[in-house]
């Protein structure tokens, strides 16, 4: 563990202020050497990405100096098995990228705050997004910084009655069920235990294994940290209208109700599942907020986990990207003029369809003409799905509970970025977090047959 950095810089939260109290980096707590693994076809497409964000917020009335070091002592036990977290972006002479550990490398940027102003009820009940940035490391900072930047980045916010945990993962480098194998494994560390119950498969190439050469530079085109810069719970962007960032939360109920609506109307030999009938709800309310005229076209994208999807299948607890976009399009008139059931139908049929031959099929054409993908490049009126609601995030107790609220950061935000997690009230409840240009989210929020509030 290397020693402190001091820094006196304030940050501010509305009427409370951050103040960073020091930065220090935390390496894996035994030597491992050196080792190397070269990112593949399923890692490379996300280095003009920025950094993945997440906010986890604590009730938590320990003390903060304690809480603090049992962190980092279990982050330094942790990183012995995820040490990839701790090293660097690199190139070979070839031009194929490499994630590098080496004992000497910096490991994982850890930096303790406090506002001590902010209270955790204060944070829980924030829909949008303006009360969160300076709670979160790397705000605006692309993956392919992480040849000179750490690979995470964890900010610890002391707060007046708790604990705000934000994280900064480099999205090249891994994927959401990777993110979270390794948040619960920390958490595992935390409460006593020794080792881990399920270490992460690290054999990239396993899934893989084609070197694709690529001669790249920071995209000088990328937004300027602009989808990161929040005012007024807005994200703002220099070449759009903001948006604004709100989460919708579906009690089990209401979500049991949207899928028996939908199998009850479509009556299909084979059952909608939870996540295509919440999907075909969402897509069709935006498409209704957005006003669009019945030729255009929206786009319903899902970023899937592949795992089991792959020839051979790789085990859950593969540490990487192994997901794809899966794309579905039609008119938004058809969205409009057809039972919610359309638009479930399309979607699961797009899922279904995306099997190993596929996923093969686009990985040999991605790699004869590597495209690094911006965000710009979603597409016009889409609706895109990050994150799940089979991730346990509420199960993620580091000694003193679960989190009180569970947030995406405001990286990798665009017109239509929807983040799916599961409600805190658990079951089958669900929490919609949409980014939406903001006359579209007002008429989101008044949409009735969108909330159904029963």
């Amino acid at each position: 563990m290397a020693g402190e950095i001091p820094n006196e810089e304030k940050k501010i939260i509305n009427d409370g202020s951050v103040k960073t109290l020091n930065t220090t980096n935390v390496k894996p707590k035994k030597p491992i050497g050196r080792k190397e693994c070269q990112l593949v076809t399923f890692d490379l497409p996300y280095l003009a990405f920025y950094y993945n964000q997440k906010l986890l917020i604590y009730k938590n009335g320990e003390n903060f100096e304690e809480v603090l070091e049992k962190l980092k002592d279990g982050l330094a036990l942790v990183l012995e098995e995820f040490y990839q977290l701790a090293g660097k972006l690199e190139k070979d002479e070839d031009g194929v990228f490499k994630v590098v550990f080496d004992d000497d490398m910096g490991g994982v940027e850890v930096v303790a705050a406090e506002a001590e102003g902010v209270e955790v009820a204060e944070l829980t009940a924030e829909e949008g997004m303006s009360k969160f940035k300076e709670l979160l490391p790397y705000n605006g900072v692309l993956n392919l910084e992480g040849m000179q930047r750490p690979l995470l980045a964890v900010q610890l916010t002391k707060l007046k009655d708790g604990l705000a945990m934000g994280c900064a993962f480099n999205h090249a480098i891994l994927d959401g069920t990777s993110t979270w194998h390794f948040m619960s494994s920390w958490a595992h560390i935390c409460r006593g235990a020794t080792s881990i119950p399920v270490p992460p498969f690290l054999e990239r190439t396993k899934a893989r294994n084609t070197r694709v050469k690529l001669d790249l530079s920071q995209p000088s085109d990328a937004p300027e940290h602009a989808n990161s810069a929040a005012t007024n719970g807005d994200v703002a962007t220099k070449s759009a209208p903001p948006l604004r960032a709100k989460v919708f939360k579906f009690s089990e109920a209401a979500v049991d109700h949207i899928k028996s609506t939908v199998n009850n109307a479509a009556a299909a030999a084979k059952p909608y599942s939870t996540f295509q009938s919440l999907s075909a709800h969402v897509w069709r309310a935006v498409t209704r907020a957005r006003e669009l005229p019945p030729t255009d076209y929206t786009v319903y994208t899902v970023f899937a986990d592949c795992r089991k999807r792959v020839d051979p299948a790789m085990p859950e607890s593969y540490f990487g990207n192994l997901i794809q976009a899966i794309f579905t399009v039609t008119a938004a008139g058809l969205i409009m003029g057809n039972p919610v059931e359309f638009g479930a139908d399309l979607i699961r049929t797009a899922i279904e369809s995306h099997d190993a031959a596929a996923i093969g099929k686009r990985n040999e054409e991605w790699e004869k003409n590597p495209i690094i993908f911006q965000y710009k490049d979603a597409g016009v009126n889409c609706v895109a799905v990050g994150s799940s609601p089979r991730f346990k995030v509420y199960e993620v107790d580091f000694g003193w509970g679960s989190p009180e609220s569970v947030r995406s950061g405001l990286n990798n935000r665009f017109d239509g970025m929807v983040y799916l997690y599961p409600g805190k009230s658990g079951g089958r409840s669900i929490d919609v977090e949409i980014s939406l240009e903001g006359k579209a989210m007002e008429k989101l929020e008044k949409d009735k047959e969108f909330l159904m509030e029963i």
